[in-house]
């Protein structure tokens, strides 16, 4: 049997706190949306020390940042990552320990020597966190993204072409970093929680058995503006009425017909917007999640007729738009396996889960076999500043990747 590999913890943590001061705050969090000064940064920090590490590196045409480790004889590319871009005044631990923890495990293969029958490929997508499009990077490689994910992005057209000129990028060339799956032999990524279950069990390692299905929309209601102190109350045709009620409408079908789902309405925007006229049009900010495909079919039917009620009850007209949407998949059995073995070797609990944040390996599961894992995020709160994990669980996690990659690997890597 394989012995247990220990990825070096002070290496691994002085790029950690490296890449975290790109972006810093000054309040622990870091702000590094997609193609801004500082994900541009972060992006070239991790060519430098993938270089400094003896690495070929490379761009390809969706801005993908990779380290490479090639191997003799192989034919195929095992990938380890994550992603660097954050939301705007995010964490420093998502995504990023997954990219610094993906890289360290190549520095300790290559350490030991070890020869293996697949290339290792440390990579860093691009735009997970949706500041343009949503998972752009990952969808492209697996040959996911379509002309229409372009059209109407969900950070808008406009920032998508202006972040695409930034960077570098053309439209038409994201199509091109499509990977064949027969080059692939599969993806894992590390990842933090995001929630309070593992910190709350006590439990080290979350092997995430599928991901969840996520939807936006934006609901536009319209009504008829007009002055608000001349206009009788009964005689009103008030968007923001319609809104309000649908809010609170699909909270509560939530909570009472759909336990294992969320919804949020992030944004709220009611037109003319002026203290005297009676809104005409409001707009909301729709995003739902389910754990499969048929809750997330069923959640999306009821929202839609909530939201139908709601206009009708106030004499409105409602139109849902979709912005993006992500079906809930699975992640693969045997890739679990190897997380399972590699927690056993390491003496760390583990427990299976399902995620209920959408990640990077939702979309190479269309390309190739892909799992990944979380450690505790002891407070439970992310995209925030206030984002935390120990770093004895940073370093747990990377141990587990390191350990599982090799399993994959010289398991010869299965296919689905």
């Amino acid at each position: 049997m394989q012995a247990t590999l220990r990825i070096d913890s002070g290496r691994m943590r002085a790029d950690f706190e490296a890449l975290s001061e790109i972006g810093d705050t000054g309040d622990g969090g870091v702000h590094r949306p997609t193609f801004s000064e500082s994900h541009l940064a972060a992006r070239n920090w991790f060519l430098e020390v993938a270089r400094r590490s003896g690495f070929d590196t490379q761009v390809d045409s969706a801005g993908n940042h990779s380290a490479r480790l090639a191997m003799p004889a192989a034919t195929r590319t095992l990938l380890l990552g994550s992603h660097l871009d954050s939301v705007p005044h995010g964490g420093r631990f998502d995504g990023g320990l997954g990219v610094v923890a993906a890289l360290e495990a190549l520095r300790s293969i290559q350490e030991a020597g070890l020869k293996l029958p697949v290339h290792l490929e440390a990579i860093d997508f691009t735009d997970e966190e949706g500041t343009l499009v949503g998972m752009l990077g990952s969808s492209a490689v697996a040959g996911t993204l379509e002309p229409q994910h372009l059209e109407t992005p969900r950070g808008g057209r406009d920032n998508l072409l202006s972040g695409l000129a930034r960077a570098g990028l053309s439209e038409d060339g994201l199509f091109d970093a499509r990977r064949e799956p027969e080059e692939l032999a599969g993806y894992l990524e590390l990842h933090i929680e995001q929630g309070p279950r593992l910190a709350k069990a006590q439990i080290d390692v979350g092997i995430v058995t599928g991901i969840v299905g996520i939807a936006s929309f934006e609901v536009v209601f319209y009504g008829k503006s007009n002055h608000a102190g001349t206009t009788p109350m009964e005689g009103r045709s008030d968007a923001s009425l319609g809104a309000s009620a649908f809010i609170l409408a699909a909270h509560d079908l939530v909570r009472q017909k759909h336990p294992a789902s969320f919804i949020n309405f992030g944004r709220a925007e009611f037109e003319p917007g002026a203290y005297n006229i009676i809104p005409g049009r409001a707009r909301l900010a729709l995003e739902f999640r389910a754990p499969d495909q048929s809750e997330f079919s069923r959640l999306e039917k009821n929202l839609t007729q909530e939201a139908n009620q709601a206009a009708d009850r106030f004499g409105l007209r409602v139109d849902m738009l979709p912005k993006a949407k992500w079906s809930p998949v699975e992640m693969n059995e045997d890739f679990q396996d190897s997380f399972e073995r590699a927690a056993n070797n390491l003496s760390l609990s583990h427990v299976r889960l399902n995620s209920g944040a959408g990640h990077d390996a939702e979309k190479l599961v269309h390309a190739t076999p892909a799992a990944m894992f979380f450690i505790p995020s002891p407070n439970g709160i992310s995209h925030d500043p206030q984002e935390y994990s120990t770093w004895t669980d940073c370093e747990n996690g990377a141990n587990v990747l390191l350990n599982a990659a090799i399993d994959v690997a010289s398991g010869g890597a299965p296919r689905d």
